[in-house]
């Protein structure tokens, strides 16, 4: 499992430490956003917080309302319930390592998601804000942004 790339429409994930790995307490994934690629709406998470670490290119995450560049070697954290979302606005593909405390989130949810960004046509919206609620994702409000992979 820790070197299975999941494809969430154009971006990677690779979990290097799960709930298992760790008996809860942290979970841990790298995630590759290529240039220009559709990413998730912007969300927050209920009942555990993020922290970003750039590794690659540069990030540019949207906190709080507050853009934050994440480049190698900087680092970002998002407590639990703070609307937050992510672009590579860069020109250069970009890598970043997730770690979510507690680990209450893990590549289940990046599976369903795929499921769905990944088929045919357009996502089912519906579908995608289900997966989101199941795994604790809120979607922030308005919800004007187009999701990953339409």
């Amino acid at each position: 499992m820790k070197n299975e790339i999941i494809q969430v429409g154009q971006l990677e994930i690779k979990f290097l430490l799960e709930a298992g790995d760790t008996n809860g307490s942290v979970a841990m994934f790298e995630f590759m956003v290529p240039v220009g690629a559709k990413v998730p709406l912007p969300h927050s998470h209920e009942h555990y917080d993020e922290t970003i670490y750039g590794l690659e290119g540069v990030l540019t995450f949207t906190v709080a309302g507050k853009p934050v560049d994440i480049g190698p070697g900087e680092s970002c954290f998002v407590a639990r319930g703070v609307v937050h979302g992510f672009n590579n606005l860069k020109q250069t593909d970009a890598k970043a390592l997730a770690v979510i405390t507690p680990a209450l989130l893990g590549a289940d949810f990046f599976k369903e998601a795929g499921a769905i960004v990944n088929a045919d046509g357009p996502p089912d919206v519906e579908k995608l804000k289900a997966v989101l609620a199941k795994h604790g994702l809120v979607p922030a409000k308005p919800t004007n942004v187009v999701p990953v992979g339409s």
